[in-house]
């Protein structure tokens, strides 16, 4: 075997391999033997056949399946012995058998990008509080009151702030109705949001049997890509007006909450541990990616294009699976892959960057995943979704399933070890009232 590498850039290396004669020709000698054996053809007995025949007729097909062989067959031992270290699957191209019977093909192969491990140890970050205040508690009694609250058809007066409308609605853009943006009979938790606010806020004041017509103008980071920067024209019938009876916030409301609870103060206290747990998520999370900000300013280096193109595509695809839910695509959405692509590259770059120095420090620190953080991790999804860890092991049986569950823990435990290792400061005020903002949102 003769492998020749090149250069094509400081990641990605050309490497031509060409395997030998004897063993191209043996190959191709015992696939036609077998044709020729097995192959009955129009004027021929079975095994009768010529192989000019069999080569005129098959040749192509042959030559497919046992190129493919011989690439497989060739690869590994080919980078092995010359000490390339790919981190994605190779670009194959230009196989080719050939006048002097060899065996040629070439692979784009990229590496491993080298750099010098700087700062990670110690790391200086801002750690909100995770304290609860009252004033969120009393947020989500106020919520669960709202939710619990018997409604009652009103026909007296305009629609408030904290009614609950039917409307039938149909969305324009450009004069043109979006089948996407419609809905009969649709329910309206008027000044939550959960709709549109300004779509909401146009609401306020109509009355039942009233049909108007509001324009909104959506912000170009709107969560629905159908939205997403436009002016929209809806065209709105209101249907039916209801208005909450809220009950008193006493011990009796508690019970109906759950009956776990005795008192109004027992509500209270459970919500008060819920949001403190919810907030400590949270702040990890935010610590984290704090962590992952510093360290991607600490490491500039480039990475292979090709992971990036694949770190793309994932994202795409995962925009592709949520339109799905909504019974969308791409296309209804107003979106297109090559737009998508952009917007997502410098994303993709980032994360394929941050996940070369975990795995450096990983490598430095002698970070591995053992036996104990594998059952820990398919006991928590077992937990999770009530499983027994016997069924949550059976679907990492494929290697492709496992792999990715293996490297998730391990950046798990990589991110665990930068958090034990960093240096907290007390967050400024600003940072403190932005992280209470997002989380009432």
């Amino acid at each position: 075997m003769e492998v020749v590498v090149e250069d094509v850039s400081a990641l990605t290396k050309k490497v031509t391999i060409t395997l030998p004669k004897d063993g191209v020709q043996k190959k191709l000698e015992k696939a036609y033997n077998k044709l020729q054996r097995e192959t009955k053809m129009k004027g021929f007995r079975r095994g009768k056949v010529p192989r000019s025949v069999i080569i005129k007729n098959f040749k192509q097909q042959v030559e497919g399946e046992i190129g493919e062989k011989l690439v497989q067959e060739s690869y590994f031992d080919a980078i092995e012995k010359n000490s390339i270290d790919p981190v994605v699957h190779p670009e194959i191209s230009a196989p080719l058998f050939k006048e002097d019977g060899t065996f040629e093909f070439v692979a784009h192969i990229d590496i491993r990008p080298e750099f010098e491990l700087g700062e990670y140890k110690g790391i200086e970050v801002e750690q909100v509080s995770s304290e609860v205040s009252d004033a969120a508690v009393e947020v989500e009694v106020e919520s669960l009151r709202q939710d619990m609250a018997p409604l009652r058809s009103v026909t007296d007066r305009g629609i408030e702030n904290g009614d609950v409308v039917v409307v039938d609605f149909e969305g324009f853009h450009n004069g043109k109705g979006m089948k996407e943006v419609k809905n009969d009979n649709y329910s309206v938790d008027v000044g939550s949001g959960r709709l549109s606010p300004e779509f909401e806020e146009k609401l306020v004041g109509m009355k039942g049997g009233e049909e108007a017509s509001h324009e909104v103008d959506f912000p170009a980071k709107y969560p629905n890509p159908v939205l997403a920067g436009k002016n929209i024209e809806f065209r709105v019938n209101v249907k039916d007006i209801k208005e909450r009876i809220l009950p008193e916030l006493n011990d009796e409301f508690a019970q109906d909450v759950d009956n776990e609870f005795k008192t109004f103060a027992d509500l209270q206290a459970s919500i008060r541990e819920r949001l403190q747990k919810e907030k400590e998520a949270r702040a990890e999370g935010d610590v984290t990616d704090r962590l992952m900000l510093k360290l991607l300013e600490n490491h500039e280096f480039e990475v292979p294009s090709r992971l990036v193109r694949f770190e793309v595509e994932e994202m795409i695809k995962n925009t592709e699976k949520s339109l799905e839910q909504s019974g969308m695509d791409l296309e209804s959405a107003g979106l297109n892959r090559e737009d998508l692509a952009e917007k997502n590259k410098e994303t993709a770059e980032k994360r394929v960057r941050g996940d070369f120095i975990l795995k450096k420090i990983a490598e430095v620190e002698e970070i591995k995943v053992s036996d104990e953080d594998m059952d820990r991790a398919f006991k928590r999804i077992g937990d999770q979704y009530n499983m027994p860890i016997a069924q949550v092991k059976e679907f990492f049986q494929s290697r492709d399933d496992l792999l990715p569950f293996m490297n998730e823990i391990l950046n798990e435990k990589i991110l665990t070890f930068l958090r034990e290792n960093a240096k907290f400061v007390e967050a400024s005020p600003a940072a403190e009232e932005e992280k209470t903002e997002e989380s009432t949102d």
